[in-house]
């Protein structure tokens, strides 16, 4: 709730958040979709009359087909025949398989899940659309079915977005936040103009700002001169008054926007070969993932993980990471392993404990100046560090991940989307850290800048698990999902 003032709300509104596990993790990825129009209890309803139906004869057959002529007939009033097809379509232009509408939600991946948030809000109906970062875990086809969507969005649409080629399309009102002066400043405007006029308000504002301090510096230095007489005494009260209000009326000088300083530790000692597994295979009930997965790291390696959307690469970074369990082969742990690991969901970290909590129980011989420091660095400062992570943004989440991965010093990194949700400064920051750490990586990206950064040398494609030597040809398959 706001601390004060009021919200007025006319007509459907559609929410996005950043956070991928926001929404039901029961029920299956269509009656998801279609139960913001109330449609999934039909929908599951006719579901279990067409079960009944293939296991029953005779006489409780009849009643069955009954049944499900009745059921069938108020889904068909409802629209629910269009409106799944039009559910399927926005889905499956949002990158979600065909494959996986009956799966159930539980089973699939954060990217996966985001995605099917997505669907369910462009799919509502809304009068009005808030996402926050909707290209978050998107393909760069995707993302260009997005940008035609809301293009042609006839709706009301606030967005949250680093996507610059997203907000210069749909945008033709700005919204600034301006932490310096606590106040919001509204541009009509799209958003190179708004670019434009922002440069040239903030150059006016640092005029206005150097001739009120000259006008406080004229007043001061008149008013001591004429506090020495004594028949002008209340004329210069007067002057140093006014100084010291012109003063107290200036905006805080504008310091740049600070950004997180990452680098990487020196990787603790290990082994050739700090990482390997064989035989891997893994299944989410029917959804057969990726089957027979070798990897074999060596030490200092980089290695690019590339599939299409459901392919398993978060699966198989959860596997090595310890994180989830294969149905079949082994993990093998080489001499000296010390797994640093980023997860995209953030799952590495305790979300209702503190920023600081957080930090020292992942590094249990890590003291708190040190830690404070270290969170410091990310931007986390003074009672920022007490802050629960469940209350933080999803760039303060990826910050907070970060920082634990820097005290760690280890030699294997295990990078699941490590940019997202990352300003441009701060994305830009993290590269150059990759670009010069020691130690093993392991990637999984569809960011073309993060994988130039890494340089790798190989890459993994999934499901098969078929590795090659990295050449810039797979840079086409870096941003398709």
């Amino acid at each position: 709730m706001p601390a004060g003032g009021a919200v007025n709300r006319t007509g459907k509104i559609g929410y996005l958040p950043q956070d991928p596990r926001t929404g039901e993790d029961q029920g299956s990825v269509i009656d998801r979709i279609l139960s913001v129009r109330e449609l999934d209890a039909i929908a599951k309803r006719m579901r279990s009359v067409e079960e009944e139906m293939s296991t029953t004869q005779g006489d409780e057959l009849e009643k069955a087909m009954e049944r499900y002529g009745r059921v069938e007939a108020e889904f068909s009033a409802a629209g629910g025949y269009a409106a799944t097809a039009e559910a399927e379509a926005i889905a499956s232009s949002l990158g979600v398989p065909e494959n996986l509408f009956n799966q159930e939600l539980a089973a699939l991946s954060g990217g996966q899940r985001r995605r099917i948030e997505l669907a369910r809000i462009l799919f509502s109906g809304a009068e009005t659309l808030l996402l926050d970062e909707p290209t978050n875990h998107l393909d760069a086809d995707s993302i260009m079915w997005l940008r035609d969507y809301l293009t042609k969005y006839s709706g009301g649409l606030v967005i949250i977005s680093h996507d610059v080629n997203l907000i210069e399309t749909v945008v033709n009102k700005v919204f600034y936040i301006d932490a310096n002066r606590n106040v919001i400043d509204v541009y009509n405007l799209g958003w190179k103009q708004y670019l434009l006029q922002r440069e040239q308000d903030e150059h006016r504002r640092k005029k206005e700002r150097a001739n009120a301090e000259k006008r406080a510096e004229i007043l001061q230095k008149q008013g001591e001169k004429m506090r020495a007489k004594a028949s002008k005494a209340t004329a210069a009260q007067g002057m140093l008054r006014r100084a010291e209000k012109l003063r107290s009326s200036l905006e805080d000088v504008r310091v740049k926007d600070k950004v997180a300083k990452l680098r990487f530790p020196t990787p603790s000692p290990c082994g050739k070969t700090p990482i390997s597994a064989h035989d891997l295979s893994k299944s989410y009930g029917s959804l057969e993932i990726f089957t027979d997965v070798g990897v074999v790291i060596d030490k200092g390696s980089r290695v690019v993980i590339l599939g299409l959307n459901g392919a398993g690469k978060t699966t198989l970074l959860r596997i090595l990471a310890g994180e989830l369990e294969s149905d079949t082969g082994e993990v093998i742990s080489g001499h000296g392993l010390k797994i640093g690991y980023y997860a995209q969901e953030h799952e590495s970290l305790d979300f209702e404990r503190s920023v600081l909590e957080n930090m020292m129980s992942a590094t249990p011989d890590i003291r708190e100046p040190e830690a404070r420091n270290v969170l410091g660095s990310f931007l986390f400062v003074g009672d920022d560090v007490h802050k629960p992570v469940k209350v933080l943004s999803g760039g303060e989440r990826t910050r907070l991940a970060l920082a634990v991965l820097v005290v760690g010093a280890a030699n294997v990194l295990l990078l699941d989307e490590p940019t997202n949700n990352l300003d441009p400064a701060s994305r830009d920051e993290i590269l150059a850290a990759l670009s010069e750490y020691q130690g093993s990586v392991i990637l999984v990206s569809h960011d073309e800048g993060a994988v130039q950064a890494l340089k790798p040398e190989r890459v993994i494609l999934l499901p098969d698990g078929d590795e090659d030597l990295w050449k810039d040809d797979y840079f086409d398959l870096v941003s398709i999902d």
